[in-house]
């Protein structure tokens, strides 16, 4: 059985220095999928705007300046309040959003609780794949294995 953590909250997309909009977002983790979050942006389309990285971007920029590349994360102040702002570029664009860090923080709490780190892979089931993949094959003879797979250059009626 798997855990999703959400959590509803309001971003607000930085225009400008003195301008912001506030974009309603669901933050989702899911731990059939543990190195990652998911943040949905509800821009008043028939489809929202998903944006997925890995969490530990996400926790570690809520301390200190991370990430490079399409999504860079760094704790801030603005107006004498704590926020995550996280940068996102694609081809379509760039945004640059702001986000309560109290929120984030206890969201990023309640999936740390779901999957500790370190324990993500023991949610995706790796070990046991590849014990299955790697046990031996009922009725699989080993003298299969030891032939030789390539002809010899000889042949057989000495041509």
């Amino acid at each position: 059985m798997h855990t999703v953590v959400e959590r509803e909250l309001e971003l607000n997309l930085v225009v400008s220095p003195e301008h912001s909009i506030p974009v309603p977002a669901r933050l989702t983790y899911r731990s059939d999928d543990p190195y990652a979050v998911q943040i949905t942006f509800h821009i008043g389309s028939d489809h929202p705007v998903s944006w997925t990285f890995a969490r530990e971007l996400l926790v570690e920029g809520v301390f200190r300046p991370c990430g490079h590349g399409d999504v860079r994360v760094w704790p801030t102040k603005v107006a004498g309040r704590s926020v995550v702002l996280m940068a996102l570029s694609s081809p379509d664009g760039d945004a640059l959003l702001e986000a309560p860090t109290a929120q984030v923080s206890a969201w990023l709490e309640h999936t740390l609780r779901a999957v500790p780190p370190g324990f993500e892979a023991q949610q995706l089931g790796l070990d046991e794949g590849l014990a299955e993949l790697l046990a031996p094959t009922p009725g699989c003879h080993d003298e299969l294995w030891l032939r030789d797979p390539w002809p010899s250059d000889e042949s057989a009626d000495g041509e």
